[in-house]
């Protein structure tokens, strides 16, 4: 008898861990395998700040090189996309950044989770992003804020098509950013678990040192190396169009 094959899907599925009520039935205070992979890397990212920044040594060791490069590249990031007015929120954005980033590479452990391929999780942060953008925007900016809606220079005549247009672009963009990540995310893991799952059946077939093992191998291996810089991309695309959108909020006075 055959042996029955995992869905690429299964990796995807949300279990209750706790709090399940009847059964294994989720409900809003369910904790599951989503929750627990969220708290793992929150708790990775704080033991890498506070541990590799605890000695501050003028000759840094592997985690306070890491630490100050993560430090460094998301402040350039925010230098160089929202400017001075920006600084103020680099906390923000650096949390984001780390949070979308450690969830990602998580997720390419083997047997774990990705809550960044769950378009709940990346709405969620999508929302934050918009929610706090928009306020900020409305508070340093006030009525001048919905001239967003009617960029200078256009014809008063065009104002009735242009308008609808802007307030449908603006309130997209939750949208366009959670769906961005989570069908990457999606994707690729999807795409790694079907040749992965090829690679066993060759190997199966014909031996892990022959060349029907090797090939699918060395391409799963490619794969995978790949699947580690889309989820650095990821959180950096995620990071830098939340950037975009801070620019535009803190900014508009000189548009």
């Amino acid at each position: 008898m055959a042996e029955a094959h995992h869905s690429p899907l299964e990796q995807f599925k949300i279990k209750c861990l706790a709090f399940c009520g009847d059964g294994s039935e989720l409900h809003a205070f369910s904790f599951t395998n989503s929750s627990l992979f969220m708290l793992l890397s929150v708790v990775a990212i704080t033991l890498l700040m506070v541990y590799g920044m605890r000695q501050r040594s003028l000759v840094p060791g592997r985690l306070q090189s890491l630490a100050e490069l993560s430090y460094e590249f998301v402040a350039g990031m925010v230098r160089e996309n929202v400017g001075p007015n920006g600084r103020q929120y680099f906390p923000f954005i650096f949390a984001l950044f780390m949070f979308v980033l450690f969830c990602n590479m998580l997720g390419m452990v083997p047997y774990s989770f990705t809550p960044t391929s769950h378009i709940i999780v990346t709405f969620a942060l999508a929302i934050l992003v918009f929610v706090g953008v928009t306020i900020i925007a409305i508070a340093r900016n006030g009525i001048h804020f919905f001239t967003h809606f009617m960029p200078a220079g256009v014809p008063m005549w065009l104002a009735p098509l242009i308008i609808p247009i802007e307030i449908i672009s603006y309130l997209t963009r939750p949208i366009s950013l959670s769906l961005r990540l989570g069908a990457n995310m999606l994707a690729g893991h999807t795409t790694l678990m079907v040749f992965a799952g090829f690679v066993g059946s060759m190997i199966g077939l014909g031996g892990a040192l022959s060349v029907s093992g090797i090939l699918p191998l060395a391409m799963v291996t490619a794969l995978t190396a790949l699947e580690f810089l889309i989820a650095f991309l990821q959180a950096y695309v995620f990071a830098i169009l939340s950037c975009l959108y801070l620019a535009e909020a803190v900014n508009m006075e000189h548009h």
